[in-house]
């Protein structure tokens, strides 16, 4: 593979790129795997809208079901699942002292998750029994690699994540029963469920990573200031809510009471980032964007509870504020963070990155607001939208994919720099 140029205390030296390197830690191929497939998706998707909207040259893509369920279901468990199982394979190991997964049995998860994004893209031509086997057996995967680790320090707070991985792997298992017409079910509304677990996952680990984080850079950078704050009730409510969300998915809910429930989670959520105090790291875009990514959450609430109650807001609005802002955004942050800690660099987001952080944003503030404010330009606001989406994951695929595939580096970190945090928390 080729040299990659690394610049360290210690003077500048070639690191040679490896597939031992690569295949030494979970997150190395998940978040780089992540990064091109979410480029490579919104990509097709973009010339198919393009076609559809703009050009007036329909073409159809090989997939089975509606391109807008596939959509859905490949930026779900292709993109956001594959950044999932990194930050799991690397998280687990730093909460319980296991052996990180690597080598051969890193290899084989992965290329059943490569292996099930090439039997989406073709389902159309495949034997759906065939597309839905091979798809739905990497979260399975996951999850017993992960049960694995959890178990060398058990923690039942932990323990959550296998119960996500199992709703999840349910979540796909319906999609793809609905798809074939085996079941009456929405593959739409599968979906919509399964993105909603995402979100769950988000108030989780935000609120483990995002409150730490701050605290630790404050301390190092402006330890007069005061410091984020905790509140177990309102953890344990926020989380709840959204919980509760989730689980309106499966079934109809009159929408007085989804409404209630999403403005009221918006309230709990609201209180809780406000308590992080994340206007204070501005001049940490690695850390501010943490918020970033936890604000566009409250934003989805709000526009939820709007959608429920009234008819002025379209749901749709709210789905892409939860899954391009807060999940993408979150997904974007995590993975720029922990592959800094974890490869020995410091945790500064290099200026592409910070592009990156913006070009995201404003994406999502084009497809989420465009459209309702601007009905006649709703084509334009998706294509606009994409390519933020394409610029921005580009960019973290070119900054890091010298960082992923080389070994880790050893170098003394200015204490600007560094952070006495672990890359991933606990």
């Amino acid at each position: 593979m080729a040299q990659t140029w690394i610049a360290g205390s210690s003077g500048s030296r070639w690191h040679r790129a490896s597939l031992a390197a690569f295949f030494s830690y979970g997150f190395r191929p998940f978040f780089l795997g992540a990064a091109v497939y979410a480029v490579l998706i919104m990509a097709v998707w973009l010339a198919w809208l393009s076609s559809q909207a703009l050009l007036d040259v329909p073409w159809d893509l090989p997939i089975g079901g509606s391109p807008f369920a596939w959509h859905a279901h490949e930026m779900i468990f292709g993109f956001a699942v594959a950044a999932v199982a990194g930050f799991l394979l690397t998280a687990v190991p730093n909460w319980t002292g296991a052996l990180p997964l690597s080598g051969p049995p890193l290899v084989l998860l992965f290329s059943v998750w490569i292996a099930g994004r090439l039997v989406m893209a073709a389902s159309g031509v495949l034997a759906p029994g065939l597309v839905a086997a091979v798809d739905v057996a990497f979260l399975p995967l996951l999850g017993g690699f992960a049960a694995t680790q959890l178990f060398a320090r058990p923690a039942p707070r932990n323990f959550v994540f296998l119960v996500v991985i199992a709703l999840l792997t349910a979540a796909n298992v319906a999609y793809h029963l609905a798809v074939t017409g085996i079941v009456g079910l929405d593959a739409a509304g599968t979906m919509r469920f399964a993105l909603m677990l995402l979100v769950l996952m988000v108030s989780i680990i935000g609120g483990r990573i995002i409150p730490a984080f701050t605290h630790n850079w404050l301390h190092l950078n402006s330890a007069a200031m005061p410091m984020p704050r905790r509140m177990t009730w309102l953890d344990v409510s926020s989380v709840a809510s959204i919980a509760l969300l989730a689980l309106f998915q499966i079934g109809p809910v009159p929408g007085g009471v989804e409404g209630a429930v999403a403005l009221a989670a918006a309230g709990l959520n609201g209180a809780r980032l406000l308590l992080w105090r994340g206007w204070t790291t501005w001049r940490a875009p690695i850390v501010c964007v943490l918020h970033v990514g936890y604000a566009w959450l409250v934003v989805g609430l709000l526009l939820s509870a709007f959608a429920a109650l009234t008819d002025r807001i379209p749901n749709v609005a709210a789905l892409h504020a939860y899954g391009a802002g807060a999940v993408g955004t979150m997904i974007l942050a995590v993975m720029s963070r922990a592959s800094l800690g974890h490869t020995g660099r410091p945790l500064v987001a290099p200026a592409p990155i910070v592009w990156a952080y913006a070009l995201l944003t404003l994406a999502t503030c084009f497809r989420v607001a465009g459209p309702p404010l601007v009905p006649n330009f709703q084509a334009e606001f998706l294509v606009v939208a994409a390519l933020g989406w394409i610029a921005a994951f580009s960019l973290f695929a070119i900054v890091y994919a010298p960082i992923l595939t080389t070994p880790r580096v050893h170098m003394k970190l200015k204490p600007a720099a560094a952070s006495d945090d672990r890359p991933l928390g606990r």
